[in-house]
């Protein structure tokens, strides 16, 4: 069966349809890390500047915390055990609004000194705004390092509309100096809002209202560097599931 993995699409999977917010159960059974970690070099700290230093990493809508776990043991590839993993200062925290999901990322973590999993919805401004500023305080940064947001836009966009989705690009830019970003594809959004109505629930509030629609990497890169300050430094290419990995820089 694992062969078979990275080549199951959104359509032929059974699971997605029942998560309207993206918090699929078994999200990472039909989409591996491997999908994304494929495109990542393992050497990305290194080549943005940020191996000699301490380094604090935001993963934004982390599910159970699989790919989240993946990535840190991806970047860090120059150490082998889990006690080398704790003397670096390299820190990840990841959040999702699912709070199963989290206390799965919390039970199944191998890594509790350098990665956090917590409860926190990215779209309640103030409240997200607060946690994520306490838990820099506690470092003494201004911002994260670098911000990795994997499959979130589309939700945010399909339930809360276009005005939040450009919100939470903006959002995304003002906590990072870089910016790993995949913005699922309009295809997906079909396709969710499909999966949806074959479960027999009303459809997503503004999926026929988006006046933002077609090439959603465009729409976010132009968002991006024409209103948040940030430039497209890289294109790591496009996952199985045709969806873009984009790196962006605080300018």
């Amino acid at each position: 069966m694992e062969t078979h993995v990275s080549h199951v699409n959104e359509e032929d999977s059974e699971d997605p349809g029942a998560a309207p917010y993206g918090n699929f159960i078994n999200y990472y059974s039909f989409n591996p890390p491997e999908n994304r970690l494929s495109l990542i070099p393992q050497t990305l700290l290194q080549n943005i500047g940020l191996d000699s230093e301490r380094v604090l990493i935001l993963d934004v809508g982390c599910n159970s915390g699989d790919l989240s776990v993946a990535l840190y043991k991806h970047l860090l590839h120059e150490e082998a055990s889990v006690s080398d993993f704790s003397k670096r200062e390299v820190y990840l925290l990841g959040f999702d609004l699912d709070q199963d999901l989290i206390l799965r990322a919390q039970n199944s973590n191998p890594l509790p000194q350098n990665i956090q999993f917590i409860p926190l919805d990215i779209t309640d401004g103030a409240k997200s705004q607060a946690v994520l500023e306490s838990h820099l305080g506690r470092f003494g940064c201004p911002r994260f390092h670098l911000c990795t947001c994997f499959a979130v836009t589309m939700w945010v966009h399909l339930n809360h509309g276009d005005e939040a989705f450009l919100s939470l690009l903006s959002r995304l830019a003002s906590l990072c100096e870089f910016l790993l970003l995949e913005a699922q594809p309009w295809k997906c959004y079909r396709s969710a809002a499909r999966r949806l109505r074959k479960l027999g629930r009303s459809d997503f509030d503004h999926f026929k209202t988006l006046e933002i629609r077609g090439d959603m990497a465009a729409h976010a890169r132009e968002h991006l560097e024409k209103q948040c300050s940030m430039d497209m430094v890289q294109s790591f290419g496009n996952t199985s599931w045709d969806r873009s990995l984009l790196l962006f820089k605080r300018r």
